[in-house]
């Protein structure tokens, strides 16, 4: 009785196209990612020959005209309202439903060049009391 054997066929798999495509994808996304903004708002940064980058958590925004933003998003204040509270409880709501521990969050001021300093000092005083960390947006030095 003449029995065949089977041919057993062991499956193999290249991973040489797949690191192809993931290597395109990563390229991809490094490239684009230079040219997201982290806020739409056109502010003529100070400059600085500082180049440390961290990765902020939340963005607070002032323009020339004096109107504040949190995460791009106006912040609207009343007539006679200061715009110190009614950031403090914004952030702290922001905060909050991140879940996230206020000692590690990070706010990042990007104030216009021609910003009073006194609309800086406000952000930086909230972030005092929120006991939370502050970057200073800035441009690069040419």
């Amino acid at each position: 009785m003449g029995m065949k054997r089977r041919v057993r066929v062991t499956p193999s798999f290249s991973l040489a196209a797949m690191i192809d495509i993931i290597f395109l994808l990563l390229m991809f996304f490094m490239l684009t990612s230079k040219f997201v903004t982290p806020n739409a708002l056109n502010l003529q940064l100070p400059s600085s020959s500082s180049t440390t980058m961290a990765s902020p958590s939340l963005a607070v925004s002032v323009n020339t005209k004096g109107e504040f933003f949190l995460d791009g998003d106006p912040i609207r204040v009343r007539a006679n309202e200061k715009i110190g509270p009614k950031l403090q409880a914004m952030l702290e709501a922001k905060i909050k439903a991140s879940k996230a521990d206020p000692s590690t969050t990070t706010i990042t001021v990007a104030a216009d060049k021609t910003v009073p300093l006194d609309y800086v000092v406000t952000i930086l005083n909230v972030a005092n009391n929120l006991r939370v960390k502050t970057i200073l947006a800035t441009d690069p030095e040419e």
